[in-house]
């Protein structure tokens, strides 16, 4: 059974999707946004939390992960999606990127209204930071920070290790 070339986890705005989308043109590989697959299966991420609330979400959103991980792709997954069990526990046979990103940085990227648990902006980002690094940092097996730098440079380092085996390399705080 196919599997991903490379998942990308991180907290929202970490960069995941710009990431992904450059990897996935550089390695010829198509590419799953778990995300853009939830809204063009159910609509916007935002109207689901306000209609039908988070828990609803979080199914469709494991639904995403569940077909995206049996595809030879690179794969980008929404920032919440590895606080499922069944999730965490598929990600540990694949190669995981952990993009973070500085505080400082992510201030102007989360003001898009389409991210419904930052509508109260970066203290809300850091709580959600603080409470899902423990598993971020458990699942990855790299670690790429986001926060200053060209984006294709980052992307090619990514390529560069995934060419080299994907070897686990742990992730420092």
């Amino acid at each position: 059974m196919p599997s991903p070339v490379v998942v990308f986890i991180g907290a929202p705005a970490s960069g995941k999707s710009k990431i992904a989308k450059r990897v996935a043109s550089l390695l010829d590989v198509p590419r799953i946004d778990t995300d853009k697959v939830v809204v063009a299966e159910h609509g916007p991420i935002a109207d689901i939390f306000d209609n039908s609330g988070e828990a609803t979400f979080r199914a469709y959103e494991r639904a995403a992960v569940k077909d995206a991980l049996q595809h030879r792709a690179i794969v980008s997954l929404g920032g919440g999606a590895v606080l499922d069990p069944d999730t965490q526990k598929d990600l540990t046979t694949v190669p995981v990127v952990l993009l973070t990103v500085s505080e400082e940085a992510v201030a102007s990227r989360i003001s898009d209204p389409k991210r419904p648990l930052l509508r109260d902006g970066i203290e809300a980002w850091k709580k959600l930071v603080a409470a899902r690094m423990p598993i971020y940092s458990e699942l990855a097996w790299n670690t790429f920070d986001t926060s200053a730098g060209d984006l294709d440079a980052i992307a090619e380092d990514i390529v560069s290790w995934i060419s080299s085996g994907t070897p686990r390399q742990g992730v420092s705080s």
